[in-house]
């Protein structure tokens, strides 16, 4: 009998979702043939048979969390009689445990304490909290009888790290765990809530409930918008040189390389150039610490063809030479399409880059990323009549032209390096040599 496990889904991932099993007790698999779908609260994929064989049983049901590691179904291989529900078999299927009442001591205040807080795997009403989410829980002080209260995005109404990290945001009161502390940083000040307007649905109107990954965009483009004071700035490129050189060495780049080459790739080099220049845009915020990364690790928003969006990651960027960055741009854009990536190639970016040219788009505000601090968005290249500067004096010509704008928090990017890193990057751009091998 051939155990299949639930595979290790990347550093943070600790558990996962059963969406839709593939397969039923008794259907014959292939080996790599898919039998079910997962989900983690970075992405969905599938999980593969190890072997050949026959589905004897399936120990989890759709909708049910499983820790990386646990047993999710049995297969008998060749030769070995399946056992479907026969009974002859003692199975152990994890069972939810049933918590006890919990009393959280209350301070003379009426507070209570953080340190006493006990939060347990499954609450009296059934309701499952991952490790993660546990965790955060005892260290931010969100008792029990709250955790209860808070609308889960995941299956079955199941609590996410989000969703909790968004509650601790919006709280009427400072979080618990602050509120011991004499000294209070701007940090603990939770913002203002808003009750959203009432929208009428009387009249012609359709009403699509989100999927789950339009509730994890929606969440966290607004948790992005509440943590990070966006501040916006635009330059104008000239790019006629790089469309001359693109245009120049597609063919033969193809040709030799079986991959073709967009500009996506050159917008991230130039990218990754001026990162280096201008270090502190590589940074993430913690608290009142600035986490500086000495790697350069390039999102780029995806989109896919359910209307959503995905932001693979290019770990490394700065150590891949154009070639390199063109194979990865393609790579993972073909398979976030195909639904085909690992969680750990949506995690870690430290920069993102996002065409909003693709859709006919000059110009755009892209929301940050978090837990970047940056954000890039290239417009549409267009033709355009220009002033060309020579030293025998100034004439008008053609030229391809295009706007970059950089979204960046002003928490610890302020106007001076997030105008100058734009500029930077334009730079590059219009200095690129025409006459550059490959």
């Amino acid at each position: 009998m051939i155990q299949l496990i639930m595979p290790k889904m990347g550093e943070s991932v600790a558990e996962a979702t059963i969406l839709k099993w593939l397969k039923k007790e008794g259907d014959s698999v292939e080996a790599d043939e898919s039998i079910l779908e997962i989900a983690t609260d970075k992405v969905d994929s599938e999980v593969p048979s190890p072997s050949a064989g026959i589905i004897s049983k399936r120990l989890f049901e759709e909708g049910q969390v499983v820790k990386v590691g646990e047993v999710i179904a049995l297969i008998s291989g060749a030769g070995e009689k399946a056992e479907v529900n026969s009974g002859t078999e003692k199975l152990n299927t994890p069972k939810l445990v049933e918590s006890s009442k919990v009393v959280e001591p209350v301070s003379s205040n009426g507070v209570v304490s953080a340190e006493t807080i006990s939060v347990e795997k499954t609450s009296a009403s059934g309701r499952f909290y991952s490790p993660l989410v546990r965790n955060i829980a005892q260290k931010e002080g969100v008792p029990m009888n709250e955790l209860e209260t808070i609308k889960g995005s995941g299956a079955n109404n199941r609590l996410t790290k989000q969703d909790l990290i968004d509650h601790i945001s919006s709280r009427t009161e400072k979080p618990i765990a602050l509120q011991s502390q004499s000294n209070v940083s701007f940090q603990a000040i939770a913002p203002k809530t808003y009750t959203p307007p009432a929208v009428s649905i009387s009249g012609d109107v359709e009403i699509i409930e989100m999927d789950r990954m339009r509730k994890l965009i929606a969440d966290h483009m607004v948790m992005s918008k509440h943590v990070s004071p966006h501040v916006t700035s635009y330059v104008e490129a000239d790019v006629t040189n790089l469309v001359r050189w693109r245009e120049k060495v597609k063919s033969s780049f193809e040709k030799r390389e079986k991959e073709k080459i967009t500009f996506t790739p050159l917008f991230i080099e130039a990218v990754c150039k001026a990162i280096r220049d201008f270090p502190m845009v590589n940074v993430s915020v913690d608290g009142t610490k600035i986490i500086v990364k000495k790697y350069i690790n390039i999102g780029m928003a995806t989109a896919l063809p359910s209307g959503n969006l995905i932001v693979p990651v290019i770990k490394n960027t700065d150590q891949l030479n154009l070639i390199g960055i063109t194979k990865s741009v393609n790579d993972l854009a073909t398979r976030a399409r195909n639904n085909k990536l690992k969680p750990d190639e949506i995690q870690d970016g430290t920069f993102t880059i996002t065409n909003v040219g693709t859709f006919g788009n000059v110009m755009g505000t892209p929301i940050i990323n978090q837990p970047q601090v940056a954000i890039l968005a290239v417009g549409a290249i267009r033709k355009k009549p220009a002033v060309i500067e020579t030293p025998e004096g100034d004439s008008i010509g053609i030229r391809h032209m295009m706007f970059l704008s950089l979204s960046y928090d002003h928490r610890v990017v302020d106007g001076g390096l997030g105008g100058s890193f734009l500029r930077r990057i334009a730079d590059y751009l219009e200095q690129f040599d025409i006459n550059r091998s490959i």
